[in-house]
């Protein structure tokens, strides 16, 4: 084992601080990771303060993880020692399931592993995240990062990214379909991008009519502001895909109206409350559909983050040092940053 500098939390209640984890050394087909860049998910501040209950202290949040191989296991024929590469949510699955075999180990029948918070299969212990000087990753949950991206807006390509990637990819975003994104923060400005970059027709849903001119920067070609009426209603029957990134409560029906035949509204936010109720009649009236998406396999990842070097697609972030992630958390809380938080792991 090793011991690592990391940045964690040893109570719900507790800031974070320093702190020293140990890690295993490089197996066969391990890759040890000197960490570069880590963006910070609102998961994280949820995890940490035990928001969503099953918290395991000290927690090392931290999914968007961006460093070189700095060592590896002699079974590792796919990277060398320098390499810049990335880890997102997952670090371990059955990979024997089907959805395993078919390359979506999000879907693992056995819950993938998370990349902190999670049992340790290794270790016996607790997996800690990216808020730390080095990891050691199973080289199957390690993905290439294109050298043209900057590696610090490229983290958050492992989670918000890839989060927004999965259902336009899935429900085939592209020239002649209208897409609309609900939401513009971490996840709706990649999902604005994204849309743009494949072809789609992009409206941007927001309730902040100042936000407009952020979304039309981003690529959307319409912004509406959801709780008007008369711009809502001019949208009826018009959208093959909605993907609704909003976590706080609102009416769903308010944009399943707004799919035409066959559309699909995808929910990848969890609101914290029970939405109001679904109008049934509104889908069986034109065949629309409700699905949900969780981050894609690592297939899919890996095809999103080869079409973000062909394109030039990254986040927009602001880099914070280590020790300023505590006013970044609450910064976060009241949707000041535009549009991820990004960790400098130097300033550990």
């Amino acid at each position: 084992m090793q011991t690592i500098a990391a940045y964690g939390a040893s109570a719900a209640t507790a800031p974070l601080a320093a702190l020293t984890i140990e890690r295993r050394e490089p197996g066969q087909g391990d890759i040890e990771i000197d960490i570069l860049y880590c963006g910070v998910c609102h998961s994280d501040l949820h995890t940490v303060r035990n928001e969503w209950g099953g918290a395991k202290y000290p927690v090392v949040p931290g999914h968007e993880i961006i460093g070189r191989v700095s060592r590896m296991g002699g079974a590792v024929s796919r990277y060398k020692v320098g390499d810049m590469v990335g880890v997102g949510v997952m670090v371990d699955s059955c990979r024997t399931c089907p959805s395993c075999r078919e390359g979506l180990e999000a879907y693992c029948d056995e819950g993938f592993t998370g990349t902190y918070n999670d049992a340790d299969k290794f270790s016996g212990g607790v997996t800690y995240g990216g808020y730390s000087k080095r990891i050691v990753v199973d080289q199957h949950f390690v993905l290439a990062i294109p050298e043209n991206l900057d590696p610090a807006a490229a983290a958050p390509l492992l989670c918000a990214g890839i989060t927004t990637w999965s259902p336009l990819r899935h429900w085939g975003a592209g020239p002649g379909k209208k897409v609309g994104v609900v939401g513009l923060g971490g996840l709706g400005h990649m999902g604005v991008k994204f849309a743009r970059a494949m072809g789609a027709h992009v409206v941007m849903f927001t309730t902040s009519p100042s936000k407009a001119a952020d979304a039309e920067k981003l690529g959307a070609q319409d912004v509406v502001v959801s709780t008007d009426k008369t711009q809502m209603g001019a949208h009826r029957r018009s959208f093959d895909l909605i993907i609704d990134t909003v976590s706080g409560q609102h009416d769903l029906n308010d944009y399943v109206r707004l799919l035409t035949r066959d559309g699909v509204l995808v929910m990848l936010g969890i609101p914290e409350h029970a939405p109001p109720p679904l109008s049934v009649g509104q889908l069986i009236g034109a065949r629309r559909s409700i699905a949900g998406s969780t981050i894609g396999g690592i297939p899919e990842t890996a095809e999103m983050l080869a079409f973000c070097g062909e394109h030039g697609i990254v986040s927009d972030v602001e880099v914070i040092a280590a020790n300023e992630i505590n006013t970044a958390y609450e910064r976060m809380l009241k949707g000041d940053v535009r549009y991820r938080f990004v960790i400098d792991m130097a300033t550990l």
